[in-house]
């Protein structure tokens, strides 16, 4: 499944997709959101280690090995930021959410936080009014 999405995300590269900055203020098209998906892709892919995500338990002081599973097709926006969802999965194959939070560089975007398993920092921003669907 991974090797799916980093052919979609690689085709997406070579296809030359950029976000056009004057575009900025529209609503969220269908290129923005391959874009936004590509740049988290490749994301992941700079921090993946032997195909694994590795992820600090605060708690533990343990490190967990992470696999990337799902893309989300929603994408969420806060302002001018943009929320991306990805299911990944810990060694027993337990589903292990996270929320990539991103932001404009320059004709891309950047993940700029990322939460682990804390998918109620999203729903309470959604609560309150400050995330909402791009559509």
């Amino acid at each position: 499944m991974f090797r799916i999405f980093r052919s979609f995300a690689v085709a997406t590269l070579v296809a030359g997709l950029a976000y056009p900055p004057a575009a900025h203020a529209s609503a969220t098209g269908v290129q923005e959101k391959t874009v936004l998906q590509a740049a988290m892709q490749r994301h992941i892919d700079r921090l993946t280690i032997d195909g694994a995500f590795l992820r600090l338990d605060e708690k533990t002081g343990t490190v967990e090995q992470l696999y990337p599973a799902t893309a989300h097709h929603i994408v969420m926006k806060m302002g001018p930021y943009y929320v991306l969802c990805f299911d990944f999965r810990d060694k027993s194959g337990k589903k292990v959410e996270i929320d990539f939070y991103m932001a404009r560089r320059k004709n891309s975007f950047a993940v700029f936080h990322t939460a682990v398993s804390n998918r109620a920092l999203l729903q309470s921003m959604m609560q309150d009014g400050k995330v909402t669907r791009a559509d």
